[in-house]
């Protein structure tokens, strides 16, 4: 047989084939059938999620509030004290009179915190070599003020009365809102309103009607949440600050996006 009978067999009738000739006919029909697939599944999505049907809307709230709550961030530094036992008696020597100033002044107990507390060694550099100078030891407190509404000197009060016992350290006050969730609430609230206005506005440009809500996306545009406001560093004999709150302001954006019926 020769090498074009065995690539060929009769298909009757004297005509020839190609071998595996019925394999590109299976290949074929499987291409088809796959892209088929393909094309239902995309038509079947975009008719029924088909994105034009929907009206997309952006809604904004915004909630002004006076903080009631402030965070100082206070401390005293000790430094080259030839011992650290030493180093550390001055320390606390220093901060039970500063915690207790800061009570006598009407701050609870319970609203100062010990943020910071340490104890290192220094050196200085004599002769080309490093020598043992004495030890630093420091100690920050968190003090929160509440109810700034009635007590609106009550933080220049205690940054008076805390550098008079001692603190030399002061790194910040923060101001906080009272219930900061309550806020966000309402912010939320009114940015769904803002946004349900504006697509029964279009809609009714438009003449269409409205149907469910597919897709909801929130976006925190400014947060009640502690905000710096006063940093300094203190020595004795500090002036009274002035430290205003001011008013600050929670806003929140919603993307909605409505069926149209």
């Amino acid at each position: 047989m020769s090498a074009d009978d065995q690539k060929t067999t009769c298909c009757g009738d004297g005509q020839k084939c190609c071998r595996g000739y019925g394999k590109l006919i299976y290949k074929s029909l499987l291409i088809l059938a796959v892209v088929a697939i393909v094309l239902v599944a995309l038509l079947r999505d975009r008719i029924i999620s088909n994105p034009q049907w929907q009206i997309p809307v952006v809604g904004q709230g915004r909630v002004e509030y006076t903080p009631e709550v402030a965070n100082i961030n206070m401390g005293v530094q000790i430094d080259k004290i030839s011992k650290a036992d030493e180093a550390l008696n001055q320390l606390n020597n220093k901060i039970n009179g500063i915690v207790k100033a800061i009570t006598d002044a009407g701050v609870s107990t319970d609203d100062i915190k010990t943020q910071n507390y340490t104890l290192t060694p220094q050196y200085d550099f004599v002769n080309n070599a490093s020598a043992l100078s004495g030890y630093s030891a420091n100690q920050t407190v968190v003090v929160k003020i509440k109810d700034l509404k009635n007590n609106q000197d009550k933080i220049a009060k205690v940054i008076a009365v805390a550098t008079k016992a001692g603190v030399n350290q002061i790194s910040g006050v923060t101001f906080e809102a009272a219930d900061a969730n309550a806020i966000k609430q309402e912010a939320r609230l009114k940015a769904i309103t803002d946004a349900r206005n504006k697509a029964e506005d279009i809609a009714k440009t438009l003449d269409i009607d409205l149907g469910n809500i597919v897709g909801l996306w929130e976006n925190m545009i400014s947060s009640p949440e502690p905000m710096d406001a006063y940093k300094m560093g203190m020595g004795g004999g500090a002036a009274s600050p002035l430290v205003p709150s001011g008013k600050q302001e929670m806003v929140i954006e919603v993307n909605v996006n409505y069926q149209i019926d």
